[in-house]
């Protein structure tokens, strides 16, 4: 009687080469034909309604500002978008360098109440220029040593 020999499973052989071929040959059409919307890189930035962490009872006027408990520094727009206006309080800033300076040596008075900045930003502000004011107010330095940590937003209409 004649058997049939079996084959191993050692005998059977896989040709991975040919695989790899056809993977790395689909990878490279669908790296060079993606080709993303333009709609896809833009995004639309809204800010956050303010909540304040610690509102103390006091006048809120330029010459008082250490009864405030949140200082409040309003951002207006140019017509293209940049920095129009700074108002510190009532105070009027003429630069992002005078408003800086300004929170410096109100920060440093350890009997001033401030742990918290409210930006009020006008609408039409380009993204960049709230974040210029943003990295002004971060790198203050309060009386303990530690950064200010603490900023809220409120979007308002331009005009206002």
């Amino acid at each position: 009687m004649h058997r049939r020999r079996r084959r191993s499973v050692a005998d059977v052989e896989l040709n991975v080469a040919a695989m790899l071929d056809m993977a790395f040959q689909l990878l490279t059409f669908f790296i060079l034909t993606f080709r993303p919307l333009p709609v896809e890189g833009m995004v639309e930035v809204r800010l956050p309604p303010a909540r304040p962490w610690a509102v103390q009872p006091g006048p809120a006027t330029s010459n008082a500002i250490s009864h405030v408990g949140a200082l409040v520094v309003s951002v207006s727009s140019e017509p293209t978008g940049g920095i129009g206006s700074l108002t510190l309080g009532d105070l009027r800033m003429p630069s992002l360098k005078a408003l800086t300076a300004r929170l410096e040596t109100v920060f440093a008075d350890p009997a001033a109440p401030f742990d918290q900045v409210i930006l009020r930003v006008g609408g039409g502000l380009r993204y960049d220029a709230v974040m210029q004011v943003v990295d002004g107010c971060t790198r203050l330095a309060l009386p303990n040593g530690k950064r200010m940590g603490r900023l809220s937003f409120v979007e308002v209409p331009e005009g206002r």
